[in-house]
């Protein structure tokens, strides 16, 4: 069988890469779409490594992006992402990934899909996936975006130019509601495990928050020493799974997807060793996250995963709220991850029907790094 080729750009943004495709590009019939996009990524490789496509190997780099014409009134553009299975003919179009949403506004400007002006675009975005607006601020010259730009974020060595992220009313972002149980902390009963007390929060992407100690964890743990220690991750699965259950995602833990809800252990400041080496001190965070994407302990933290996390800690009575130490500046919270700290802001207000997230916001850069026709076998 000849390979096809597709028009494609191959972009990082944040700490993930993925491939972009204009949708007047992709087949419209979903089974041949997906059919698609595993071909171009490399999946399901066995060997977990993606040598014979696009994909990186973990979740992060194993991801795909559409854009297309809006079908919201109040945006610039359609986005919708796509997060492509490693070792599994599995495409989850079930959550967003806030670090490639980041990339979306400038590979918009470049292709000229959305006229900016110089200095500073605002791109509206509709994600489709939560069905929610994201508006993406960066600079531009000379009709593209600029690249080059002295912030930094962890995972990503070097500096480029930042990037805004403000996702508006985020929460019921998969489910009905903020709390979708309406509990700040519920109680997840595994059979023959024991029970588990979580904050099940759906804020830009749904993810149930475990207390470390409750696993015997400190919450300082390597992403490799997560994934060494005898039935964790499995135990993490069942959890995850049956968070999955209680927020209303699925009807049984097997129906679960893949990509939602995450499951994140967190933990109040305390110091610990980056994977870059870096020691850093309790001092330097508010809250402590090691968080599981696509059956993997993340080497950082998904983006809206952090987003979702700024949100709990501002919820009172969540776990995340209760191990959260007070905040050096009242519109963000600084989050350890496994490559290193970086801070993410959240607007939430009380009311007589309880919680309500106004925006969850986040700062990120992008770069593209390949441009043309990517091969896949049809």
């Amino acid at each position: 069988m000849s390979q096809v080729f597709t028009p494609a750009v191959f972009m990082r943004g944040g700490s993930s890469k993925g491939v972009f495709f204009h949708a007047r590009d992709l087949p419209a019939a979903p089974d041949a779409r997906d059919r698609l996009l595993l071909s171009v990524l490399g999946s399901p490789d066995p060997y977990g490594r993606q040598l014979d496509g696009m994909g990186g190997g973990i979740s992060s780099l194993s991801k795909a992006v559409i854009i297309g014409p809006p079908t919201h009134a109040d945006a610039d553009i359609d986005y919708t992402f796509a997060q492509v299975s490693v070792d599994r003919p599995v495409v989850d179009w079930g959550s967003n990934c806030g670090n490639l949403s980041s990339a979306v506004g400038p590979f918009a400007v470049d292709e000229g899909l959305v006229r900016a002006s110089d200095r500073e675009a605002l791109i509206r975005i509709h994600q489709t996936n939560t069905k929610k607006l994201i508006h993406a601020r960066f600079p531009v010259a000379a009709g593209k975006a600029v690249v080059t730009g002295g912030f930094a974020i962890p995972g990503v060595a070097g500096t480029g130019a930042r990037i805004r992220l403000d996702f508006l009313a985020p929460g019921g972002a998969f489910t009905a509601a903020l709390l979708p149980t309406g509990n700040a902390v519920d109680v997840l009963e595994l059979p023959g495990e024991g029970s588990f007390r979580a904050s099940l929060v759906d804020a830009t992407n749904c993810a149930a928050f475990v207390d470390a100690r409750d696993l015997g964890l400190t919450g300082t743990e390597s992403p490799e020493e997560i994934e060494a220690i005898p039935g964790l991750m499995e135990l993490l699965d069942l959890l995850r799974r049956a968070a999955g259950v209680k927020m209303g995602l699925a009807l049984t833990p097997e129906a679960v997807g893949l990509a939602n809800p995450k499951i994140a252990v967190v933990a109040p400041p305390s110091a610990f060793r980056t994977l870059s080496g870096e020691t850093l001190g309790p001092d330097t965070h508010e809250i402590g996250v090691r968080m599981i994407s696509m059956e993997r302990a993340h080497r950082a933290v998904p983006l809206t995963g952090s987003m979702c996390l700024s949100v709990a800690c501002r919820i009172a009575g969540s776990i995340p709220n209760m191990l959260c130490g007070t905040p050096a500046r009242e519109d963000e919270i600084r989050i350890a991850n496994p490559s290193g700290v970086f801070a993410a802001g959240a607007e939430v207000r009380n009311t007589d029907a309880g919680p309500v997230a106004d925006s969850a916001v986040v700062y990120r850069t992008a770069r593209r790094l390949m441009q043309g026709q990517v091969a896949w076998v049809g």
